[in-house]
C-alpha cells in the first residue's frame, strides 16, 4: 500500500533544516533571492522525497528564526509528522523548544530527530548530544522518537535518516479526518496564460478538476481548472497531498495566503469557538493566563487577534494547566471540531498555548449548563456516539440530523446514524411532518411541548368561545415561540396523532374545547349555502345575505371562507358570492357565446340572461381568472 504523507521540518535557525532537505531531495527549498543572500529561510519551502517501500513525502520546510514563528505555525498545520533538526554543535535552543511546543499543540503525533552537522563535532560529543535530546523528549509526547545523526555536507547518516522516515511514514495515519475538502492556502501567485494559482496541503476530502470551491472567509467562489501535485498534472488531489490549484474567476488580490478553501457551503466561518485550551506559560515568567486576555490565534495558515475567556467560574489558568475556554475572534476563522490552533501572546510575541476546537458555533457565553459541560467533555473524547448523545441532550426543540451535525461538529451521515441508534435504543422519538426531513426529540421533551400546545389551545378556546380554531402560526407563538415553522409542523403533527389537537381549514383546535364553535360554523355554513343556492344567479350582496340569515357577521364571514375553500360557493367580488352550480352555469353561457366570436359586455349579459349588476362583476372575475381576455370593448375566449 502506498503512503503519501506530508512531512514538516522544525528547529532553531541555522540548524540545517534547508540544507538537509536539499541533501535528501536535491531540491533547494529556499527559493527567494533574499533567502539565498542572507542564508536563512524566510518563507515556507517545499520539496518531495520518494522513499523505498512506495513511500512519498511532501516536505514543508519552515523558517527557524524567532521572527518567523507565524510562518512556522502555518507550515506545520496539516503535516502528518515532523523532522526536528538540532545541530550537534549547538544543541537544544529556544526556537527548538518553541517549535516542539507548536508541534505538540497542533497535534502532530510523531517526529524524527535529525542531529545535524555531526561533521563539526567528534563522535563522543555526538553521542552526548543524542542522549541529551532523548532526555529532553521524555517530557513530551515524542519520548520514543528516533534520533538520527547526519551530515548534509558529507552525506553521513542520510540513508539511515531516509530509513527512519520511511518507517515512521508506514506507522503514521493522516491526522486530519473527514470527507469535506479543506485546504489552508500558504502561497498565491499568478502564472502567465493560466491565471491565479494557490498552493497548500489538502487537509481532508478530495478535489477534482472543474470542482467548485469556496474561498473563506470572503465567500467568493471559483472552479478548479488545473491541479498539480509536486509539479505533475493530475485530475484529482487527495487528503495529504501538497497541491497547486489553478483557479478561475479569482485575482491574486481576492485570495491570499491565510485564506481557506472548502466545498461550497460546507463551513461557516465563526467569530468565536469553544475549545480545550492548554496554557504553556510565557517564557521566563510565572504569571497565569487571565480570562479576557488578548492574544494572537493561529489556525491553518491564518493568524488573527482574539480574547481567551475561560468557561465557568474560572478566572485564570496557571502554567501547565488545561481548561475549557471560549475564544472570541476579531476576524472570523473557518474552524471545525477537532481542528488544532496555537495561541501566541499579544506583545511581546511568544507561543503560550493552544488546543483543540470543540464547538465552532457556540452561544456567546461562558456560563454553561451541566448538559453543555457534558457535551464539551464528550467532544474532548472525540467519540462520535458520546458526542451525539451529549449534544442531543442539550436540544430542547425538535432537531434534524443536519442541525445536530451543526451543533456537535459531526458529519451529517454520522449524526443521522447516531440519531437512528438513539431511536432504536428508545432514547429518542422520530417525528414526521416537516418537508425537509425527520425531526427527533427526547420523549420527555416531546411530552412537555405536546402539553404546551394542548394548554395553549385550551386557553385560546376559553378566551374565544365562538372561534372554531386558531391559525397555526399564532398557536406557535403562543405555545412554542422558540420553534421555527418546520419544527413546529412536526410538533403539531405529533399533537394531532396523540389526540391533543385537530386541524381543519388551516386552523388548529382542541378536540373537545372547540366542538361547540365548530358546530356553530357548520350550521352557519349550511344556512348561507342554502340561501345562495336558492338565489341561484341573482344572489344578494354579502351584507344583505348576512343580515337575512341572522348569522353573527364574524361567524358568517368565517363560514363563507370555508364554503369557498370547499368549492361550494364562488367569490366573484367583494360584494357577491355565487352558488357554485349557478356560477358554472353563467360561466358556461358566456363561454358558449364567445366560441362564436368576440362579444361586448352587453352581448355577454344577454347570453347569461342576467342584469348588469351581476354581469360586470362576473366578467371582471372571468378576466382575472384567465377565462376571458378583454381588449377595449370586446372580450375574447382565452
Amino acid at each position: 500500500m502506498s503512503r503519501d504523507l506530508v512531512l514538516g521540518t522544525a528547529g532553531h535557525i541555522d540548524h540545517g533544516k534547508s540544507s538537509l532537505v536539499y541533501a535528501l531531495t536535491g531540491t533547494d527549498p529556499d527559493r527567494l533571492s533574499e533567502e539565498k543572500r542572507r542564508g536563512i529561510t524566510i518563507e515556507l519551502g517545499f520539496a518531495r522525497l520518494d522513499l523505498p517501500g512506495d513511500v512519498s513525502l511532501g516536505i514543508v520546510d519552515v523558517p527557524g528564526h524567532e521572527r518567523f514563528v507565524r510562518q512556522m505555525i502555518a507550515g506545520s498545520s496539516g503535516i502528518d509528522f515532523a523532522l526536528l533538526c538540532i545541530a550537534a554543535d549547538d544543541g537544544i535552543m529556544p526556537q527548538t523548544l518553541e517549535h516542539l511546543a507548536v508541534l505538540e499543540l497542533l497535534g502532530v503525533p510523531r517526529l524524527v530527530v535529525a542531529l545535524t552537522k555531526i561533521d563539526l563535532v567528534d563522535d563522543e560529543w555526538t553521542s552526548f548530544m543524542a542522549d541529551e535530546i532523548e532526555t529532553r523528549l521524555e517530557q513530551t509526547p515524542y519520548a520514543h522518537a528516533p534520533v538520527v545523526s547526519v551530515s548534509s555536507k558529507t552525506g553521513q547518516g542520510l540513508d539511515d535518516l531516509k530509513g527512519a522516515l520511511a518507517e515512521m511514514a508506514r506507522a503514521t495515519e493522516r491526522i486530519q479526518a473527514g470527507s469535506i475538502p479543506r485546504l489552508p492556502v500558504d502561497r498565491v501567485f499568478s502564472v502567465k496564460g493560466a491565471g491565479t494559482v494557490i498552493t497548500g496541503t489538502l487537509w481532508s476530502g478530495k478535489i477534482a478538476l472543474d470542482d467548485e470551491i469556496e474561498v473563506l472567509p470572503s465567500g467568493l467562489r471559483a472552479r478548479v481548472r488545473g491541479i498539480q501535485i509536486h509539479g505533475t498534472a493530475s485530475k484529482t488531489a487527495l487528503a495529504g497531498h501538497r497541491v497547486a490549484l489553478n483557479l478561475n474567476a479569482l485575482s491574486t488580490s481576492e485570495i491570499r495566503p491565510g485564506s481557506f478553501i472548502a466545498a461550497p457551503g460546507a463551513i461557516i466561518p465563526t467569530d468565536r469557538f469553544d475549545a480545550e485550551l492548554a496554557f504553556l506559560g510565557v517564557p521566563g515568567k510565572t504569571r497565569s493566563l487571565e480570562s479576557g486576555t488578548r492574544v494572537r490565534v493561529a489556525h491553518g495558515t491564518r493568524e488573527t487577534f482574539g480574547r481567551v475567556l475561560l468557561i465557568g467560574q474560572r478566572e485564570s489558568l496557571a502554567c501547565g494547566e488545561r481548561a475549557f475556554a471560549q475564544i472570541r475572534l476579531e476576524e472570523p476563522l473557518p474552524v471545525s471540531w477537532r481542528d488544532h490552533f496555537v495561541v501566541r501572546s499579544y506583545s511581546p510575541v511568544h507561543v503560550i498555548g493552544g488546543g483543540t476546537v470543540l464547538r465552532a458555533h457556540p452561544r456567546r457565553t461562558t456560563n454553561i449548563s451541566p448538559e453543555d459541560l457534558k457535551l464539551l467533555e464528550a467532544l474532548c473524547t472525540q467519540n462520535e456516539s458520546a458526542v451525539a448523545k451529549a449534544s442531543f441532550a442539550t436540544q430542547s426543540l425538535p432537531v434534524t440530523a443536519s442541525a445536530l451535525a451543526a451543533a456537535s461538529g459531526l458529519s451529517v451521515p454520522a449524526a443521522q446514524r447516531e440519531l437512528d441508534a438513539l431511536v432504536a435504543a428508545g432514547a429518542a422519538v422520530q417525528l414526521e411532518g416537516a418537508p425537509r426531513g425527520s425531526f427527533y426529540m427526547a420523549k420527555s421533551n416531546l411530552q412537555r411541548l405536546r402539553s404546551a400546545i394542548e394548554n395553549a389551545l385550551l386557553k385560546f378556546h376559553a378566551e374565544n368561545p365562538t372561534a372554531p380554531g386558531i391559525a397555526k402560526d399564532a398557536l406557535r407563538q403562543r405555545a412554542v415561540p422558540a420553534a421555527d415553522a418546520e419544527s413546529f409542523d412536526a410538533l403539531l403533527a405529533d399533537a394531532v396523532s396523540a389526540g391533543a389537537a385537530i386541524t381543519s381549514n388551516g386552523e388548529v383546535a382542541h378536540p373537545k374545547a372547540g366542538a361547540a364553535a365548530r358546530k356553530a360554523v357548520e350550521l352557519a355554513s349550511e344556512t348561507l349555502a342554502a340561501a345562495l343556492a336558492a338565489a341561484s344567479g341573482t344572489p344578494p350582496t354579502v351584507s344583505d345575505l348576512i343580515a337575512a340569515s341572522g348569522v353573527e357577521p364574524a361567524l358568517a364571514h368565517r363560514a363563507l371562507n370555508i364554503l369557498e375553500k370547499e368549492g361550494a360557493v364562488r367569490r366573484v367580488s367583494q360584494e357577491f358570492f355565487f352558488d357554485a352550480a349557478a356560477f358554472e352555469s353563467l360561466a358556461g353561457s358566456a363561454c358558449a357565446r364567445l366560441e362564436q366570436g368576440p362579444a361586448t359586455a352587453a352581448e355577454l349579459k344577454e347570453a347569461m340572461n342576467t342584469s348588469r349588476k351581476y354581469a360586470i362583476p362576473l366578467l371582471e372575475h372571468f378576466d382575472s381568472q384567465g377565462i376571458t381576455r378583454r381588449d377595449g370593448d370586446l372580450r375574447y375566449l382565452r
